[in-house]
């Protein structure tokens, strides 16, 4: 029901209803101006995006958190809740269970306070993180294969050792250190500022931000962004109550939480003036445009403050304001960057991807390349199945976003082909697309190759010219990863009598050409 929706709420008519913070509860404001977190964090900029900026109509701002040491934004509540504690409790040494970036602030604020830190991670957590842990000075614990496992083993280490554990969002003293975000925001840009937008899981940052900044600039918007595969404060505001979530997405995992803190909720509760959901594709659009503003790569839950800037400039049709947004980290796993590339373009709305039914004939895929006009094709899957139809898996490139895409699938329908929009169908673009195919039935003479060649506009309808009517394709596979050249595996169905007229094709084609017509994967899987 959240998918795609925006929680709006009139802070002011809110404020008035609801409850003031706890009366024993420490002033929050005092609390972060006191906070001791520039021993080890650094003041990160606040930098212009003129990109972005250009793209939206305003003035984005962006606030490197991921430039810390330990790259997040996590580090600042860890030391502040590690240097208040009493010595006795130091001696003792602390604990966090934790894969991500918690784990790094604990390790980093124990070492230079000269404290043991124990780091407690699940086996599966990457070898990268626990390198890093370790780098650190954290003593690493693998327990388990999940968060809960881990924190199992956490408990279990307290109560043996005495140790003192550090959550990483839900305690006063976290809350004030994340805080000091919002401080620095406002010391660097004193002058308007319409809106700031915060990645929000446990809610630690977003609750630190929120009572620093409302209380001294109340005009000042506190939107706080979620994924909406784990919509947590947007499902707690409906109900007016902390909501646990039954399951949440895991690719923002630096946000996966199923419930909102205790200390986060009433401050949230209180200051938050809406929350926008955004999608995976969204993100990772986000994650694109950072790495061209900044040239660094975010993770997931760190371009969400992009993310939700970009959704909510859209939806309220707001121009020349500024607004703020938190790049909160950069622990990104290399393995998920083929992933984020693949899906940007459509976090873009610049592809469209279709599913089309064409002839099994001769010549019917350049004719559907015509159709398709001047546009791009950034993806073809199709495998011959049968000989009368072929249902195919074509990605298309757009300059003008979900209007060009539904005018060009009613074009497609028009020329007679049946088409299946899969531009919003997340089975069909995360699985489908790498399934599509599988053994040709009935396929005879066929002969398998792969192309190189220059990726440049109109290479692929070129290829396909000089193929013509000739010889009929019953197999292609071609993706556009931005590499200098394009890539295709194609089977073509030569008789054996045509066999020399197809390699004086070949011949004059230019194209680097390999055959793979006795490659054993080809003959296991798709012969």
């Amino acid at each position: 029901m959240l998918a795609g929706m925006s929680i709006h709420r009139n802070r002011v008519k809110a404020n008035a209803d609801k409850p003031a913070l706890a009366a024993d509860e420490p002033s929050y404001l005092e609390r972060i101006l006191t906070a001791c977190v520039y021993d080890v964090a650094e003041q990160t900029p606040l930098e212009a995006a003129p990109l972005l900026s250009a793209r939206l109509g305003n003035q984005l701002l962006l606030k490197r958190e991921d430039l810390q040491p330990v790259f997040s934004f996590k580090l600042r509540g860890a030391y502040n809740r590690i240097i208040r504690l009493p010595e006795e409790a130091r001696q003792r040494g602390v604990i966090c269970a934790s894969a991500g970036n918690h784990a790094q602030g604990v390790a980093l604020s124990g070492r230079q306070l000269g404290i043991d830190a124990t780091i407690v991670m699940p086996r599966t957590t990457p070898q990268i993180k626990i390198d890093a842990v370790r780098r650190f000075g954290g003593n690493v614990v693998l327990n388990g294969d999940g968060y809960d496992a881990a924190s199992a083993k956490a408990q279990e280490l307290i109560d043996e050792h005495g140790l003192t554990y550090i959550p990483p969002y839900d305690h006063p003293d976290v809350i004030a250190g994340q805080g000091t975000v919002g401080m620095e925001i406002l010391h660097r840009h004193p002058r308007d500022i319409h809106a700031v937008f915060i990645p929000v899981g446990g809610g630690g940052l977003a609750a630190g931000i929120a009572v620093y900044i409302s209380q001294l600039r109340p005009d000042i918007r506190i939107v706080a962004v979620e994924p909406e595969d784990a919509p947590t404060l947007a499902r707690s505001l409906e109900a007016d109550e902390r909501v646990r979530l039954d399951q949440v997405g895991l690719f923002a995992d630096g946000v996966a939480v199923r419930q909102i803190g205790e200390h986060t909720w009433p401050i949230l509760r209180r200051y938050v003036d809406e929350v926008v959901l955004v999608g995976t594709d969204e993100i990772c659009a986000s994650i694109k445009e950072a790495f061209e503003e900044t040239r660094s790569i975010l993770e997931p839950a760190g371009a969400m403050g992009i993310a939700g800037a970009k959704k909510y400039a859209d939806s309220h049709g707001i121009r020349d304001e500024t607004l703020v947004a938190i790049n909160s980290g950069a622990n990104m796993n290399f393995s998920r960057l083929s992933h984020v590339a693949e899906r940007a373009e459509l976090g873009e709305h610049r592809e469209a991807v279709l599913a089309v039914t064409i002839p099994e004939r001769p010549g019917a895929f350049r004719r559907f390349c015509e159709t398709i006009g001047e546009r791009p094709i950034t993806e073809f899957n199709y495998r011959m199945a049968d000989t009368e139809t072929a249902h195919v898996y074509a990605g298309i490139a757009l300059q003008r976003g979900d209007e060009e895409r539904h005018a060009l699938a009613e074009q497609l329908r028009e020329q007679g082909y049946p088409v299946l929009d899969l531009t919003q169908d997340e089975m069909a673009k995360v699985h489908v697309r790498h399934m599509v195919g599988g053994r040709g039935h009935g396929v005879e003479d066929e002969l398998v190759y792969r192309f190189e060649f220059p990726e440049r506009p109109g290479a692929l309808m070129q290829f396909l010219a000089n193929l013509g009517g000739r010889w009929n394709i019953s197999l292609f596979h071609y993706r556009n990863n931005g590499a200098a050249y394009g890539r295709v595996l194609c089977g073509i169905q030569v008789p054996e009598a045509e066999r020399a007229a197809f390699q004086a094709f070949l011949e004059g084609l230019h194209y680097s050409h390999v055959e793979e017509t006795d490659n054993p994967a080809y003959k296991l899987f798709l012969s």
